[in-house]
């Protein structure tokens, strides 16, 4: 049910390498800014990280390496949540029974238009052992939905361009009709060329020397603004293509890369060919056959969004 991933080419590497010259000292910072705060509202007891596989592990590990270093007591798991289908419940319940629900932290790379995050909020809305807006984690949340992110500034963030090589060689999860843990492969014929371990530590490397402050939930206000933003945005896409499945729209240069790597893309919008931090998107859709356009502000908060093609 999984396509088998290819180990990313040369070309692709050097891209990479490239985003980590680029945004390693970013990312460190933003780390250190989201254990800051965390670390202030912590209340002594053991801070639960529950990442989502597999954008999420990524950041679930550095923060819990900054966690660490700040002084608290932290464990990080990382967890199944398939759009439609829910957060793997029978996973969530085994970390509730060691740590509580009230500990947990829950972690994602970025958003995109937030699907996620309304994923788990449909999947907690009944728990009443859960806050109503969830504690969800991330780096850049360019929609506005998380709890708490580092920024809403859509960016390069190295391991979003990557897949199973800098996340543990852990595939997507995979949904089990016939109840259970959520599954996933782990794709050992990428050993070689795993750089999971490779990127924590240079990221770890980086925060050394970074001076970061605390980062803030957004204020009702902002998050509606945001929130308004993104969604006028991927109205007047949709509109100008006459998409009525939302599902097709990947915004956000890192949902828009992967969308290129695994899914079968129509197009992609960016708003200045020459931006930098979109620069592999362009050369992954180039080399697929895709066309790109360029559209300006037309992509609101988002530098790039990719159109999935219709199955029909």
């Amino acid at each position: 049910m999984i396509g088998q991933e290819d180990a990313p080419s040369a070309a692709h590497l050097a891209l990479f390498e490239r985003a980590m010259g680029q945004n390693a000292s970013r990312m460190a910072r933003e780390v250190q800014s989201l254990a800051l705060a965390l670390a202030n509202r912590s209340t002594g007891a053991p801070i639960a990280l529950v990442s989502f596989v597999r954008a999420g592990l990524p950041l679930g590990v550095l923060l819990r390496r900054a966690l660490t270093g700040l002084g608290c007591h932290v464990q990080h798991y990382g967890i199944s949540i398939v759009r439609g289908r829910g957060i793997d419940s029978v996973a969530l319940e085994h970390v509730i029974a060691l740590h509580g629900a009230a500990n947990i932290v829950f972690v994602d790379g970025w958003t995109g238009k937030g699907a996620i995050r309304d994923e788990l909020h449909r999947s907690l809305a009944c728990d009443s052992r859960f806050p109503e807006c969830p504690r969800l984690v991330v780096l850049a949340d360019p929609c506005g939905k998380a709890w708490l992110a580092a920024s809403a500034e859509d960016w390069i963030i190295p391991s979003g361009i990557l897949g199973a090589t800098v996340s543990g060689l852990v595939s997507r999860s995979v949904w089990p009709a016939d109840g259970g843990m959520h599954g996933c492969v782990v794709y050992d014929h990428l050993h070689e060329h795993d750089l999971t371990q490779l990127f924590i530590e240079r990221i770890e490397t980086a925060r050394e020397g970074v001076e970061a402050s605390p980062a803030s939930p957004w204020s009702t206000e902002q998050a509606v603004a945001l929130q308004a933003r993104a969604k006028c945005v991927l109205s007047d896409l949709s509109a100008r293509v006459h998409v009525a499945d939302p599902n097709r729209l990947k915004p956000g240069i890192a949902e828009a890369t992967r969308a290129v790597l695994r899914r079968v893309p129509d197009r992609v919008w960016v708003q200045d060919r020459s931006d930098p931090d979109v620069e592999l998107l362009i050369h992954l859709a180039e080399r697929a056959g895709v066309e790109v356009q360029q559209v300006g502000p037309l992509l609101g908060p988002y530098r790039a969004v990719t159109l999935i093609r219709s199955v029909c």
